[in-house]
Formats: structure tokens, C-alpha cells, sequence
């Protein structure tokens, strides 16, 4: 089949490349000239993601069986919308649909009127002279939110961004004065993860539980990113998530498919849910209508790649085969290479020379972002997240400890997250929701023993052992 990617980050570049090795022919949607897409596309243009009709002129033109959208700016300006009217199935929801992302307000809205459990106390004030009254009806810290999109790096959380109310208050009155709408929400306690799923007419479908790393210093530190790393366990849980907690996770996910039903609003595609584990359970921070960037990386690594272009076909049209939905029992680590400052002032322009050969000898996978050509090995930094690394073992430190020994194959400056996926981040995890689940409980001793490459998934590897 003949598919269009629309998008041009690290996430399409690896779905692009996961179709193409399931035998389908890729064109590309995309701003700007990622090297990755290139080299595999069949055809490109250079288009705003957001150009929702000439992005369907293009697929159109290009006599494509189906369109996978990668951004959430694409979904929110009506893409798959302009792509359905030319009757072209599309992996992606309505604009209507996508509003469960682009209007974090609608989105809570919507699930209060419908009693979706999982979510936390909030309120939005109209008015800029409400702020204060609105703080104070909150006992504890809080997290301000504007209610529209911003790639992940909007959102103000008292403690590492604002230490009181009084800036927080500031923050909220500045973007009431720009015409957004705010969301004042209670802070929650305890590890956030990202359980995304296949939604279809039938149903929905799951894929391995992944966390993401948004902060853009090691050990949580920093301003807020679109996300520095990611890493996925090979049981498909994570080392403080039960198969039970992500149950209720995956609950919520189908009630809230069923509130935006009971409307009448038609959900197709992949939706994300971005969770905080709770001592009270999972709780819902906020959902993305679309693959996670970079948590899709880690699932379609995962993935049985000899069937991606049926399954994802099969999505488009409303209706998959469960057997198509078979993702390998391996762990995954994923890494961003950024410029130097990314997180707060970043410096673009820097050159990095990459030997790709030499990374996938090492068993780690290569997907290009925000980047451009600047030689035969080589690529020049733009200012958001350039390359992702991911690699793949049988225990999460592993899959991390591959990951670093790539880096050795890249010269020039950039800033990478070396924590993500240690042994000592994934105790510290667990030893947080341990304490949370068991407060005042001492410490436990941190296990030292690792497990073979082959044992199974219910070893007890450091990194598989949970709360």
C-alpha cells in the first residue's frame, strides 16, 4: 500500500520506517527536509502540517490508500477531516475528536459530565480578577495549565517551576490576557506513565506502558520539554506499575472513548493517555489524540514489523484483526540528542557527524527530528529535539547502557540525558511509589543481582521489579 506520513519529527520518521519495512510505499507531508524521511520517501513536499487542504491535495495527487498523522497541530486544524472528505482513510481522529487534546478544558468537561473516574480536582476561572479566589479554594500546590496546545512545554507545576501561589497567580492572569482559556489543577503525588492504545469502531487496543522524561535536566530537573527520553519494560508494565494499575489506566481510556461517543463524536486512531500513579491509583493528567513523541518510538520498536501496514490500514478504516497487535517481549530505551540550553535557551546550529552503520551494530536504532542535511554523515541541530536514539535488550538498563555506548559514534556538541533508564533512575522510581503506597516505610536495600539475557519476563532483574 501506498501510505502518507504527514509530519516530520524522530515519531515519523520511525513510523515511516516501520511501515516501509512492512512493505509499504511512503510519501511524505512534512515542514521541513528530514533527512530519515527522505531517504525512504517515494515522494515529499514541504507543507505546514497545519495546511490541512494542501496536505490533502498532496495525498490525493500521490493516489494514497491511507495517511498517518503524527502532530498534534495537523488533528487540531482539520487534516483528517479534509483527508476523510477526499475519502481517504486516516490513523488520526476528527478535529472535533482531537479536541480532547487541544482543549484540555473540553476534555475535563467532557469527562466530569460522564463521571470518568481517575481525575483530579480542577477549576478554570473566565476572568483574570477570579484567579486569586480560585487558587485559593486549593489546599496544596498546584499546576496551571493553559487549555490549548503547547507541545508539552506550557504547563507550570508549583515546585520545580513557581515555589508559591503568587507566580503561579501571575502566570495564570497572563495567559487569561492573552484570550486562553487556564486550568487550575491540584498537583499530583507519585510517577507519571503513558499508556497509549489502537481505537477503532470495535474497540480498543493497547500498547506497552511507556515513561516519558519531560524535564530537561538529569534527575527531573529543569524546565519542562517535549520529552528528552523514554523507556519501556519488557513485561510491558514498568518497574512501579502493576498489571492492575495499568488496568484501571487502560479503563479509563475506553470511558472516555464511550464519553466521546455518547455525543456523538467518532474516535479513530491512536489515543494517549498521560497518567499520574496515585496512592489513591492512576489519574489522568491529560490525553494527546496521537502517537506520543517519543513514547510511539518505543511501542513501534516493539512492534511485529512484517504487519504494521495492515494494522495501521485496519485503524484507518475502523476495524483491526487482534492478532495483528503482537509487540515483542524486549525492554527499550530512548535517548534525544538536543542542542546545547534546550529546556530554556537553546543554541541551534551545531553539527553533528553520525555513523549510523556503527550505532545500529550496537543494536540501537537511529530516527531523525528537528534536523537538516549538512553533509554525507551528517546532520546541523535545529532548535528542538535532533536525533533519537532507542535500543533494545532484555532488561531496561540494558537496552540504556546500549544506548550510551552509541553516543560514542556521534561527535560534536550536544546535550543528551544520561540518567534515563540507569539502574539508580529505576530505583529511585520505585523506592518514590514504595514510599507513597507505605508512607514512613524505611527504604528497601536495593537489589544487586541482574538476570541473564534470556530469563523471562518474571525474573526478578532490578529493573523488573515493582512496587
Amino acid at each position: 500500500m501506498r501510505v502518507l506520513v504527514v509530519g516530520g519529527g524522530a515519531r515519523e520518521h520511525a513510523i515511516a520506517v516501520t511501515l516501509a519495512r512492512a512493505g509499504a510505499e511512503i510519501v511524505v507531508a512534512s515542514p521541513h527536509a528530514n533527512p530519515g524521511l527522505e531517504r525512504i520517501a517515494k515522494a515529499s513536499v514541504r507543507v505546514d502540517v497545519d495546511a490541512a487542504q494542501r496536505v490533502s491535495d498532496f495525498g490525493e495527487r500521490q493516489e494514497i490508500d491511507y495517511a498517518v498523522i503524527g502532530p498534534e497541530a495537523a488533528l487540531a486544524a482539520g487534516a483528517s477531516d479534509a483527508l476523510r472528505d477526499a475519502e481517504i482513510p486516516v490513523v488520526g481522529p476528527s478535529k472535533t475528536a482531537a479536541r480532547i487534546e487541544s482543549s484540555k478544558l473540553f476534555c475535563r468537561e467532557l469527562l466530569a459530565k460522564h463521571g470518568v473516574g481517575g481525575q483530579p480536582r480542577w477549576r478554570a476561572p473566565e476572568r483574570i480578577e477570579q484567579v486569586e479566589a480560585t487558587l485559593a479554594e486549593f489546599s496544596g500546590p498546584v499546576v496551571i495549565k493553559p487549555s490549548g496546545l503547547t507541545a508539552g512545554k506550557g504547563v507550570w507545576v508549583q515546585g520545580p517551576d513557581f515555589p508559591d501561589a503568587r507566580p503561579g497567580a501571575a502566570y495564570a492572569r497572563s495567559l487569561l490576557a492573552q484570550g486562553q482559556r487556564v486550568l487550575i489543577e491540584e498537583k499530583l503525588e507519585g510517577e507519571e506513565f503513558s499508556q497509549m492504545a489502537f481505537v477503532t469502531d470495535s474497540g480498543i487496543y493497547p500498547m506497552p506502558a511507556v515513561q516519558d522524561f519531560k524535564r530537561a535536566l538529569e534527575g527531573d530537573q529543569g524546565g519542562n520539554t517535549g520529552g528528552m527520553g523514554s523507556y519501556s519494560q519488557r513485561d510491558h508494565l514498568l518497574p512501579f506499575l502493576s498489571a492492575s494499575r495499568r488496568d484501571r489506566a487502560i479503563e479509563i481510556l475506553a470511558q472516555s472513548v464511550a464519553a466521546l461517543r455518547s455525543e456523538g463524536i467518532e474516535y479513530r486512531g491512536v489515543l494517549y493517555g498521560g497518567f499520574m500513579l496515585t496512592a489513591q491509583g492512576p489519574m489522568l493528567l491529560e490525553f494527546n489524540a496521537r502517537f506520543g513523541d517519543p513514547e510511539g518510538v518505543n511501542a513501534m520498536t516493539l512492534y511485529d514489523e512484517g504487519n504494521f501496514d495492515e494494522l495501521l490500514y485496519g485503524v484507518a478504516c475502523g476495524r483491526v484483526d487482534p492478532t495483528l497487535l503482537e509487540f515483542r517481549r524486549r525492554a527499550t530505551v530512548l535517548k534525544y540528542l538536543v542542542p546545547p540550553g534546550y529546556g530554556d535557551r537553546p543554541r541551534p546550529g551545531g553539527v553533528l557527524e553520525i555513523d549510523e552503520a556503527a550505532i545500529e551494530a550496537d543494536g540501537v536504532h537511529v530516527f531523525y527530528g528537528s534536523v537538516e542535511p549538512a553533509g554525507p554523515a551528517a546532520v546541523r541541530l535545529g532548535s528542538s529535539r535532533g536525533i533519537a536514539l532507542i535500543g533494545e535488550a532484555s532488561a531496561i538498563h540494558e537496552a540504556g547502557a546500549r544506548v550510551e555506548a552509541a553516543l560514542a559514534h556521534v561527535r560534536g556538541e550536544f546535550y543528551v540525558r544520561h540518567d534515563i533508564g540507569t539502574l539508580e533512575d529505576l530505583a529511585r522510581r520505585r523506592e518514590h511509589m514504595r514510599q507513597i503506597f507505605s508512607p514512613g516505610a524505611k527504604p528497601s536495600p536495593l537489589p544487586l543481582s541482574v538476570a541473564p539475557p534470556d530469563a523471562p519476563p518474571s525474573s526478578a532483574a532490578p529493573d523488573e521489579m515493582r512496587v
